[in-house]
């Protein structure tokens, strides 16, 4: 029998306990029965951000990024194919620092396209400046090896 992994819910906040060996199974909300999982980022703001990222066993992969910002539009396919790949070991989420700024500010974004990987909101690793899917792979796959 594997250890149950709390699972925010992206939808209603509600925290769910899944067994780590069904977790690849489409698990649903206890709450508001819809998918834990959507295959694509979540748009985080102030008021859903520590609901999400700061708590649970997952780790949050987020995306500081701007709409003006051209380098963040040129990232942004290649971040949304990797959250169909990354799921449900990982969560990836965006926020967008014009709209959002106290959270920006509350990480100390610099420059962008900035990636934060969290874990229980604690950042773990960082990376600045938009990636292929190969950089963005190895960032990744590092920075879970490490932590």
């Amino acid at each position: 029998m594997s250890e149950p992994l709390s699972i925010p819910c992206p939808h209603c906040h509600a925290l769910n306990r899944v067994p780590a060996a069904r977790i690849a199974e489409k698990p649903s909300c206890g709450r508001c029965k819809k998918a834990l999982f959507g295959g694509h980022p979540l748009e985080l703001t102030d008021a859903s951000f520590d609901a999400v990222a700061g708590r649970g066993d997952l780790p949050v992969l987020v995306d500081f990024w701007a709409p003006w910002c051209g380098p963040c539009l040129g990232f942004a396919p290649v971040f949304s194919a990797a959250a169909s790949q990354f799921e449900p070991r990982l969560r990836l989420a965006k926020v967008d620092t014009e709209a959002q700024p106290q959270l920006a500010q509350r990480f100390g974004i610099r420059s962008i396209p900035t990636l934060l990987l969290l874990r229980q909101g604690r950042e773990v690793a960082r990376q600045s400046g938009a990636l292929n899917a190969a950089q963005l792979r190895q960032f990744v796959d590092g920075a879970l090896a490490r932590h």
